[in-house]
């Protein structure tokens, strides 16, 4: 716990220095001489002034601790402490690094006069160039800096290689070191934050300048006559990708060749002494870099550890060509030659870059690594492991490889870079940041998930800057330690008020939970691996090899196809770039689907209406679960693709399962309800109404053909929305009528569903059958109501008629009394005379759908009450009834059928189809409805088991009349689907039955014929059981 500070120093407490006490006395009379003890105050204005500037420093308390031991350490320190006084620049570079850095600090007291490079004149505020690092280290070690490069045990060599030597160079890269850093935090500003990726790259070129110059020692230990070898360094990691840290391994790999640059080596000669002396001199670099700055790091070779330090150019290019994995080639991502022979390094990198990125030119071509089988998901598993590796508390603090760290996005930018740069030479920069410009600027990654990327990286690493400053160690780990962490928030800008620990935390979180999310989106896109399995050639759509892979894909017109590849993909549009990334995978989805070329098409088409919309291509290609479905469901369902090109806002339905589920009753009625109520124009109102209608189609056939929903839930589905239009519909056309009436209407109204409206088991191709009923408010006459009903439902029938972009509800009231020849409407107690004189069995057995859909709820129940006894006849039906109905069921399957169609796969009139298991359940209901109350139900499947339950039916009955429903059913289901039009017919072979094998949910590898045969099968099953209870 930090000690209260004495009163006299309380304004240095108030300034920041958490010791005030001793910060008095450094700074005192005996000190620095800036503070005057008496006065408990500053010694003057330039006191002031020196103090203040002090107190901005990251760590005030380090700061003057480190700035007094600086002073003692000089011979004079009049000139420190002129320079201090005078130069404000100098002042505020030099306060800054020793608020910041305690191992600079240390450094700049082992070597007092080393302050002066940051003195203004002899300091230099821009960035210096590759070239300028590399002429002040090679002059650091005596080396010309005008003569080439050291290529090996030949070229540019240093004064010597005695530990001098290595002394100077350290003391030099310390120099430069202290420059980057004081150019660092003081470019930062208020906020905390220099440009990193400027940084990042001074720092890599400066490890670059530092391996060259070390090379060259190194050559000036060999022997005289040693044999002559090329050497190539090849920058690898951070180093290579030009974005180092402060503190940070400098990978390598080493490639060498016996001889001298431009001479042949002779045939039959050893390469062996040559290639001795090329791992010498590696060997020799890598521990004069050790003890100048940094270790280097050779483990990324082949083999790793357990291969040798040094191979030729054939060596490397047969390791990688026959056992490189798959995490080796994605280190090559940021390979690049950085010292000795560079012509050497450039050759090596012309063999090894075809095999990271694949090449479609030349006798042999290849895919790249990411067309390795497995590739992506084994990159994946690699993230996983590093991540599972960490130990649960340092995970909560590791920016670097923890969950929301650095490796996150170095890992999603790499694996995108390894999918898509095979077919996209812009996006193969190994620096991270260019990379990730690259994939924005090509559509590859969203613009605001790329700038939320761009950004959290700089944060993340500017906070890894900022922890190895402070004792030049390597570390990735936030400090557990408060007063460690106030110092790291202070050098990322949080001070004042607030608690700036809790700023920096917040701030932290927030990037890490950014990163996370945007990792898992992705990094674990689906569309990467089908991506990944495209051939290179393939990749580029070349349209001399593109229209042969549409044919060998299965598109019946692969020309045809071919130009809806290139309307989707030609130009510079940012649409374009992102077709031209998308499609490649899409084709070999598309030409999984039924049909290919319809699918294609409707993308195409699809794409025209919503090409300009920003949610549209960025939903296909960052949500995977709309990537990997649309090309499947377009290549299926005419129905879909159909609807889209009327609804295509509909797409962001299929971008999570949860938006695929059936809405209940209550919000259906409400949303269209509502839709109708926003407009004053009745037309206008029905065509809202019915567009929502179009939507919940939508989600319906598209959780369909997923295999979502069974054909239970479609048909519910299906009902409901249906139920929801008439609702809404009804009210409009009792607003109609009542407006030109010029009055309220003179009746009540309900809507009574029939069939499988009435039974909730709709199919995409049902009408609405109904029946119309009214009551005559009281005062009102039968007739006046009589006319003002049927005005209503005329309306309601025109309204829902209406041309629309939306499959239309068909209003079907001929099983009416008296079918088309009655009344459309009547009331409820003309009914009741109707039923009471002269209604027959089939007349019964058809009021076993009914049920209140719209309307007035106390008339449907009554409606309902009136209807009971006849459907269900407290005596059951006598045999003469029986008998009439069994007549007209074999009329129906004679006369109904259509001529040519063929029985054992007609859906609905075939043998054990809808109509067999429907007329056979109605039966029992109308035979046992009375006395087995599980019966009194609308719905097929239900009253099936309520008659098993009862025993009126055996359970192997049961099973069969269900499977045969429910698999007729579903087929119906999937015709509509596939043609987009009506159809009861089930193909025996060809494009249709294959796409209705799929939509109900056959395997891709399936036989059609097995799908046959099985609708065969429980058809016949079926029938024999209407065949035992039917006709029993």
């Amino acid at each position: 716990m930090t000690r209260p500070a004495p009163a006299g120093t309380g304004r240095l407490a108030r300034l920041g220095f958490v010791q005030p006490d001793r910060t008095a006395d450094l700074l005192g009379p005996d000190g620095l001489g800036w503070w005057n003890p008496q006065a408990s105050a500053p010694d003057g204005p330039e006191g002031e002034a020196l103090i203040l500037a002090l107190a901005h420093a990251a760590d005030p308390d380090l700061a003057v601790l480190t700035l007094h031991r600086l002073n003692a350490a000089q011979k004079d320190p009049s000139a420190l402490a002129l320079a201090v006084r005078t130069d404000a620049g100098f002042r505020d570079r030099l306060f800054g690094v020793l608020g910041a850095s305690a191992s600079l600090g240390d450094h700049l007291c082992a070597f007092p006069d080393e302050w002066r490079a940051l003195v203004s004149g002899v300091w230099e505020p821009s960035q210096p160039s590759p070239e300028l690092l590399r002429e002040i280290l090679l002059d650091a070690v005596g080396a010309p800096t005008d003569a080439g490069e050291t290529w090996g045990s030949g070229g540019v060599r240093a004064r010597g290689s005695d530990p001098d030597v290595v002394a100077d160079l350290r003391l030099v890269y310390r120099r430069c070191l202290l420059r980057t850093v004081a150019r660092d935090l003081s470019e930062s500003g208020p906020a905390g934050r220099s440009d990193v990726a400027m940084i990042s790259t001074e720092l890599a070129d400066l490890a670059e300048a530092t391996v060259r110059a070390a090379l060259a020692v190194a050559a000036a230990g060999l022997p005289a006559d040693a044999p002559a070898v090329r050497l190539g360094v090849i920058g690898m990691g951070k180093c290579g990708g030009r974005e180092l840290n402060y503190v940070s391994d400098v990978d390598v790999v080493f490639v060498a060749e016996p001889g001298a640059p431009g001479a042949d080596f002779p045939d039959g000669e050893n390469p062996g002494p040559a290639l001795r002396t090329a791992t010498t001199l590696a060997s020799s670099m890598m521990r004069i870099c050790q003890e100048v700055a940094w270790q280097v790091d050779a483990a990324l070779r082949p083999e790793g550890k357990d291969g040798p330090l040094v191979r030729t150019l054939a060596s490397h290019a047969a390791y990688y060509k026959q056992w490189a994995r798959t995490w080796e080639f994605q280190a090559l991502i940021k390979a690049r030659p950085i010292a000795g022979d560079l012509d050497l390094g450039m050759a090596w990198m012309g063999e090894i870059s075809p095999l990271v990125w694949g090449t479609t030119t030349g006798a042999s071509r290849r895919d790249g690594a990411a067309g390795r089988e497995g590739a992506v998901a084994e990159i994946r598993a690699m993230r996983q492991r590093v991540e599972q590796s960490l130990p649960a508390k340092e995970a909560a603090r590791e920016i670097k490889l923890g969950p929301g760290g650095l490796r996150d996005i170095e890992f999603a930018v790499q694996l995108l870079q390894l999918v898509h740069g095979r077919g996209d030479a812009t996006l193969r920069s190994g620096n991270t940041l260019d990379a990730l410009r690259a994939l924005i600027d090509g559509g590859y990654v969203g613009r605001l998930d790329g700038e939320a990327l761009d950004s959290s990286y700089r944060f993340l690493r500017t906070v890894e800057h900022r922890l190895q400053l402070q004792r030049l160690r390597r570390t990735h780990s936030l400090p557990t330690d408060r007063d460690e962490l106030r110092w790291l928030a202070a050098t990322l800008g949080h001070r004042g008020s607030g608690d700036p620990v809790e700023g920096f935390s917040a701030e932290w979180a927030r990037h890490a939970r950014e990163v996370r999310r945007l990792h898992e989106k992705l990094f674990y896109r689906p569309l990467l691996e089908a991506v990944a399995t495209v051939s290179n050639e393939d990749l580029r759509m070349v349209p001399s090899s593109a229209q042969a892979r549409l044919e060998a894909l299965g598109f019946t017109d692969p020309s045809g196809a071919l130009r809806h590849v290139q309307a989707l993909t030609q130009g510079v549009s940012r649409r374009a770039h992102i077709q031209r990334a998308l499609l490649p995978a899409m084709l070999g989805l598309f030409a999984d689907a039924p049909d290919p070329d319809a699918g294609l098409l409707a993308y195409r088409q699809v794409s025209d209406r919503l090409g300009a919309t920003p949610w549209f291509l960025r939903l296909v290609r960052d949500e995977g679960l709309v990537a990997e479905r649309l090309p499947t469901l377009l290549g299926t369902s005419l129905y879909v693709a159909e609807l889209l090109t009327h609804d295509p806002e509909g797409l962001q339905l299929l971008a999570d399962d949860a938006e695929l589920r059936p809405r209940s009753r209550e919000v259906l009625h409400g949303a269209l309800r509502a839709a109708a109520a926003r407009h004053t124009a009745p037309e206008v109102s029905v065509v809202a109404a019915r567009a929502l209608r179009r939507r919940e189609l939508l989600r319906t056939a598209f959780a369909d053909l997923l295999g979502l929903d069974d054909v239970s839930t479609v048909g519910r589905a299906l009902t409901d929305v249906s139920d929801a239009v008439l609702v809404a519909a009804l009210s409009v056309a009792e607003r109609v009528v009542a407006e030109q009436r010029q009055g309220d209407l003179p009746m009540r109204m309900a809507i009574i569903g029939m069939g499988r409206l009435g039974g909730a088991e709709m199919s995409y191709s049902s009408d609405a059958d109904v029946m119309f009923v009214h009551e005559p408010l009281e005062g009102a006459s039968e007739h006046d109501a009589t006319v003002a009903a049927r005005a209503v439902a005329e309306e309601l029938r025109r309204l829902l008629s209406a041309p629309a972009p939306d499959p239309p509800l068909g209003i079907d009231a001929n099983l009416r009394p008296e079918g088309r020849q009655g009344p459309l409407v009547r009331s409820l107690g003309s009914y009741a005379e109707y039923y009471r004189r002269w209604s027959k069995p089939w007349e019964w057995q058809a009021l076993l759908r009914a049920r209140p859909v719209a309307g007035d709820e106390d008339l449907g129940r009554r409606f309902i009450e009136l209807i009971d006894p006849l459907r269900y006849p407290a005596e059951g039906l006598d045999t003469a009834a029986i008998t009439e109905i069994r007549r007209i069921k074999a009329r129906v399957d004679v006369e109904r059928l259509p001529r040519g169609a063929d029985p054992a796969t007609h859906t609905k009139l075939g043998r054990g189809g809808l109509a067999d298991v429907e007329w056979t359940v109605q039966l029992l209901q109308l035979r046992s409805g009375a006395s087995v109350p599980g019966l009194r139900t609308t719905q097929t499947i239900a009253a099936l088991g309520a008659a098993r339950d009862a025993g009126l039916v055996t359970a192997v009955d049961h099973d069969a009349l269900v499977a045969a429903w429910e698999m007729a059913a579903e087929v119906r289901n999937a015709l509509m689907l596939v043609r987009g039009r009506p159809s009861d017919q089930l193909p025996r072979h060809g494009k249709e039955l294959l796409g209705v094998a799929r939509a109900i949910g056959q395997p891709a590898d399936a036989e059609t014929g097995e799908f046959l045969d099985e609708y065969l099968r429980t058809m016949r099953h079926g029938r024999q059981a209407v065949e035992r209870v039917f006709y029993a």
